[in-house]
């Protein structure tokens, strides 16, 4: 089949001061509320949507930016029907604008990943080319693709007996990824070479070492927005008033978890409706923009040299590595973090979690290290359940 490819014209991109046939329905999608509000009029929206031409493709791509996951769901419905049907009708599809959309990073990194993938049915040859300069890409899906084959080149390395070259491109891979099962996959080939150690909390910046204080009340969930004592200044010689009149002190806490999780489970137990704050210093060697990356399942604040800088009120929706970015400008010397972490009623097994894993980065997700950092801390050895008797019997 013969795709002939065109220059989207500037004056079909979405613009304020000209209406075209597919701005209204475009808005309509774009205001699709939480919990499927405004459903009903989307899915007239959508049909109007998908009886247009090509022309609408770059457009509703670019709509995505700043929508919610159900608008971009329908935008994205709207133009893969769009395009399926001009493709199989041998229409002339704007092959070229679609390419300048995807290599264009400021745009929205799941209309990205969804431009890439139209463009690799237009021109296989030339997108697989492309992949390898996503390594340091910000969109996460368009990165994988450029992990996944660096991790596939790592492997024929390793099976052809070229270690060194296994072992250089495998550290690249690791230096790239930024999901969890690559990471495992790169990290355990690479710890299956002998004299090789990944410290994959120095490697990305995970933060391993904190003071934690808990727990104060969270009955009802009104602990996300009460303020206790640690968000008024933190003393660490300080005592408070805890849930239920507890004495609350500040303890030391060093996690040798590779994704640098903070468990409040660990020295507290598993409690229910509580709040706990964790804080810890960051020693930066110079004044620069950075990033705190951010995984949490429970309800969260955080502030950055005692000013806040966000917070969700939401529990149990699911934890990723970077689910978080929150743009900071570090000080040269001492930066304060403090992460406020809250467990609500719910007793089923999978909201057991009462955790966070936080980590200074800059733009591209390479770890920024503080000038006095610790060694990752050592897994301890595990713990028997039962004592094990002297003298057992036969």
């Amino acid at each position: 089949m013969r795709f002939l490819f065109l220059l989207l014209p500037l004056f079909l991109l979405p613009s304020p001061l000209r209406a075209e046939p597919w701005t209204a329905p475009l808005a309509t999608l774009r205001q699709i509320g939480a919990e499927g509000a405004g459903n009903a009029e989307a899915a007239t929206a959508w049909n109007e949507l998908a009886a247009q031409g090509p022309e609408i493709l770059v457009p509703v791509l670019s709509a995505m930016d700043g929508a919610g996951p159900l608008s971009r769901n329908w935008m994205r419905s709207a133009v893969e029907t769009v395009f399926e049907r001009e493709r199989k009708a041998e229409s002339p599809l704007p092959g070229e604008a679609i390419k300048t959309f995807l290599l264009d990073r400021a745009n929205e990194p799941n209309a990205r990943r969804l431009a890439f993938e139209l463009y690799a049915k237009l021109s296989p040859e030339d997108a697989a080319a492309l992949v390898p300069d996503f390594a340091d890409d910000p969109s996460p899906a368009l990165r994988r693709d450029a992990v996944s084959k660096l991790l596939d080149e790592g492997k024929a390395q390793l099976e052809a007996g070229e270690k060194e070259k296994a072992l250089a491109t495998l550290g690249q891979a690791l230096d790239a990824a930024r999901e969890v099962d690559q990471i495992n996959t790169i990290a355990k080939l690479l710890r299956e070479q002998p004299g090789q150690k990944v410290d994959l909390p120095k490697h990305f910046g995970f933060l391993s070492r904190w003071h934690l204080a808990a727990p104060f009340d969270n009955s009802g969930r009104s602990g996300f927005d009460q303020v206790f004592p640690p968000e008024e200044g933190v003393d660490l010689a300080s005592e408070y008033e805890g849930k239920d009149g507890q004495k609350v002190k500040w303890q030391e806490h060093a996690t040798p978890h590779d994704y640098g999780m903070v468990d409040f489970n660990q020295p507290y137990g598993p409690l229910k409706q509580v709040v706990g704050y964790a804080y810890t210093e960051f020693n930066a060697a110079e004044a620069r923009d950075a990033e705190l990356r951010l995984g949490c399942k429970n309800a969260w604040k955080v502030w950055f040299n005692g000013e806040f800088l966000f917070g969700r009120d939401e529990y149990h929706r699911g934890q990723r590595i970077d689910q978080y970015s929150l743009p900071v400008k570090l000080k040269q010397g001492k930066n304060t973090i403090l992460v406020k972490a809250c467990q609500n009623e719910q007793e089923q097994d999978w909201t057991a979690q009462w955790e966070f894993q936080l980590r200074v980065c800059d733009a591209t997700g390479t770890a920024i290290l503080a000038t006095d950092r610790q060694p990752t801390p050592e897994k301890a050895a595990p713990t028997r359940r039962r004592p094990k008797r002297e003298n057992p019997e036969p």
